[in-house]
């Protein structure tokens, strides 16, 4: 930020710095609220546009100063050299984190004067510790995935000792659904809870597939007009419009838009307070069981009482839906509202 803000922000210079911070924590909060800032996002684009040139020809000068780099869009990690030389222990193999060329190895063995069984036999060991090293790289890639991409309360929840996924569209727990490949155990170390053992995914269908399946198929929402398009496209289903009963007297206001949460999340307590002092019941949605939880504790600093319904509350469902209504009651819910 410095750097930038004092106008050296080309490539080689402020660029660099941005460049590897995204790539060294993408997720980073601070990062991720410098990057809205005007303009900022853009010095980023241009940076990633250098270094990815050239068949990525400069990349390793991004790299050279991180332990492991982060690629968002493909949801993999990578342990550097730098990293590999961090976690391996003094004293111990360099090359205890580090792949053997197979190909390489094995035409080394043939090129030996040793008997046919001993060169099966040393094969066997090169393959049996290309195994090892690959589910032992595979293991603290995973861990790093847990530690750098998945956050607590976003993507899943702790509950009754166990890491709960949540469906990032409806905000409810996926009961019974784990993480594959080992990252759900990874979590669970992350956590400090049980380990379970890992499950493995022998099949799988989208839900547009799945729905096909069905000789008829309807359903009703209140959110289907705007995805008449794809109805038609997927399931060759027409949407059709219900008026209402009586006149809409739903007022929707303009979009407030402010420069930091803390002034957004306040103006959202004066307006809850505002509302119920005027005895009206409030719906707050919220896109994260964290966003949920930190505007329960605002309101519980201002003495509001009220109720919360995301994924760690979903056993109350009904009875915070049933209270929901009444007079000056305030109910804070994720998506799954």
């Amino acid at each position: 930020k410095k750097k930038i803000a004092e106008g050296h922000d080309d490539a080689k210079d402020g660029g660099l710095a941005l460049m590897r911070a995204y790539r060294g924590l993408p997720k980073n909060s601070a990062l991720i609220k410098y990057l809205s800032e005007p303009g900022i996002k853009v010095k980023l684009q241009k940076s990633e546009n250098y270094y990815l040139a050239d068949q990525q020809k400069e990349m390793p000068k991004v790299d050279k100063e991180l332990f492991f780099t982060i690629d968002e869009k493909n949801n993999q990690v990578e342990l550097t050299e730098q990293g590999i030389n961090l976690i391996t222990r003094a004293g111990e193999d360099p090359e205890f984190f580090i792949l053997p060329d197979i190909a390489i190895k094995l035409n080394d063995i043939e090129k030996t004067d040793l008997t046919a069984e001993e060169k099966l036999q040393r094969k066997e060991n090169l393959l049996s510790e290309y195994s090892l090293k690959a589910d032992r790289i595979h293991t603290v890639q995973q861990l790093l995935k847990a530690y750098t991409l998945f956050e607590k309360d976003v993507e899943y929840v702790v509950l009754d000792g166990a890491v709960k996924i949540v469906d990032e569209q409806t905000g409810r727990i996926m009961e019974g659904r784990r993480y594959s490949d080992g990252l759900h155990q990874a979590l669970e170390a992350k956590e400090n809870v049980k380990i379970e053992a890992s499950t493995q995914t022998y099949a799988t269908i989208t839900l547009q597939n799945y729905f096909r399946m069905y000789h008829k198929l309807a359903g009703m929402t209140g959110t289907a007009e705007t995805e008449a398009g794809e109805f038609w496209s997927i399931y060759k289903l027409d949407v059709v419009t219900i008026p209402t009963n009586v006149p809409i007297t739903r007022k929707d206001g303009q979009d407030l838009v402010f420069k930091t949460k803390r002034e957004k999340y306040k103006a959202v307590i004066d307006e809850i307070e505002n509302l119920r002092n005027a005895g009206r019941p409030v719906l707050v949605g919220t896109t994260s069981v964290e966003v949920s939880e930190l505007l329960s504790r605002m309101l519980k600093q201002k003495g509001i009482p009220h109720n919360v319904l995301n994924a760690k509350q979903h056993s109350r469902e009904a009875q915070v839906v049933a209270e929901a209504g009444m007079a000056g009651a305030v109910t804070i819910a994720t998506n799954m509202a």
